[in-house]
């Protein structure tokens, strides 16, 4: 089959998904449960698989993991194929664990056997028509030495999904974490509207392309009617400070009921690298010192905010040693359900309540204060 007749098929076959997609995907989501904070992990190492102490740590914080771009590669020499290795020990350490398996629909990393082809010098033809180009000279654009993909070619998008969905069904993972949602949109403004409409094309093409019973989350892309439509399970990384005011704290949270209301899942993602004194830190020391300070705020506000199916996602970048093996007491404490909405006693200040069964909870955004009262 030709790649034009191959792209058709699954363009038509992702524009026949039911239009109440956001109702099945009630049927995707992972055993939530109230009865602590509910943590989402995602981690990686370029170099090697966990050990059997690092397995059973992340077990143990969370059911719900994705295995990132590169884990394992070096060892060996496929992230997919170590994905599938990792996959099936956290399936035998629990059989209920929802395990995701990471590709980026922006930039060409080749850490699988698929995508090998984007790590050479030079990359031949039909990959190279999939990879934007400077316009002035001609010659790839990358971000250090990795490509980027151009979403506006219909051959790379038809591959894209092909790809994602044979590493889904090889892996055996429950379903694909995508990230950057953009497609570069910023490099060429007046194509705007056309880099959104192919971006949530590929999406729909992922979608099909992993099939319906898998679970399709898309990195900040739940404020993009089209992918909030398309996408089952949806992060908030807050990558910049912006990201975390008091307006976006507030407008998170209500995009966190959105979520919920339409039967999909919310990741809400804090990497403290990312506030001004948490960049000054240096050594993994550093780092978990002031994870550690930090946490009581981050959590609070996530509870303020956290929906049915809501995730609490937390560290200092994305590798295996930025956080994912810390050991935080609050997310083995007895939480209970939420006893209502938040509540805001003086509509002219920043100051959030609510309670749960096990703890009350408090947090003032407007002076980055907060109190959680575990009973």
């Amino acid at each position: 089959m030709s790649i034009m007749m191959t792209s058709l098929v699954l363009l038509l076959a992702a524009l026949m998904l039911p239009a109440h997609a956001a109702e099945r995907a009630s049927t995707l989501r992972p055993a939530f449960s109230w009865d602590k904070i509910p943590v989402y992990q995602m981690f990686g190492d370029g170099t090697r698989l966990l050990n059997d102490a690092e397995l059973s740590s992340i077990a143990a914080s969370s059911d719900f993991v994705c295995i990132e771009k590169s884990h394992g590669f070096k060892e060996l020499g496929c992230a997919k194929l170590a994905a599938a290795r990792e996959i099936a020990r956290f399936k035998e350490t629990d059989p209920k664990t929802t395990c995701l398996l990471y590709f980026n629909s922006a930039y060409a990393y080749p850490f699988t056997t698929d995508s090998r082809v984007f790590g050479r010098n030079v990359i031949g033809e039909p990959f190279r028509s999939f990879l934007l180009l400077d316009p002035q000279t001609g010659e790839l654009l990358r971000r250090d030495r990795v490509p980027m993909f151009d979403v506006l070619k219909p051959e790379f998008r038809n591959w894209w999904a092909e790809t994602v969905g044979k590493g889904v069904r090889e892996s055996g993972a429950d379903g694909l974490f995508v990230d950057q949602m953009h497609g570069f949109a910023y490099h060429r403004p007046r194509q705007r509207s056309e880099v959104d409409a192919a971006q949530a094309e590929m999406m729909r093409m992922a979608k099909t392309a992993i099939g319906p019973e898998k679970i399709l989350l898309l990195n900040n892309g739940a404020h993009i009617p089209a992918l909030f439509e398309i996408g089952d399970a949806f992060m908030f990384e807050h990558f910049k400070a912006d990201q975390l005011t008091k307006e976006a704290i507030v407008a998170d949270w209500d995009l966190m009921k959105k979520i919920s209301a339409a039967g999909k899942i919310a990741v809400w993602r804090i990497g403290v690298n990312k506030e001004p004194e948490g960049a000054k830190c240096v050594s993994a020391a550093e780092f978990e010192k002031f994870a550690r300070e930090r946490l009581p705020y981050h959590l609070a506000v996530f509870l303020i905010g956290a929906q049915p199916y809501s995730y609490f996602q937390y560290g200092w970048g994305w590798t295996l040693q930025s956080g994912s093996l810390v050991e935080y007491p609050e997310f083995s404490k007895p939480l209970g359900a939420p006893k209502g909405e938040a509540t805001r006693p003086d509509p002219a200040a920043w100051t959030f309540t609510r309670e749960f069964e096990r703890a009350s909870v408090r947090v003032d955004l407007e002076t980055g204060q907060s109190e959680i009262i575990w009973h």
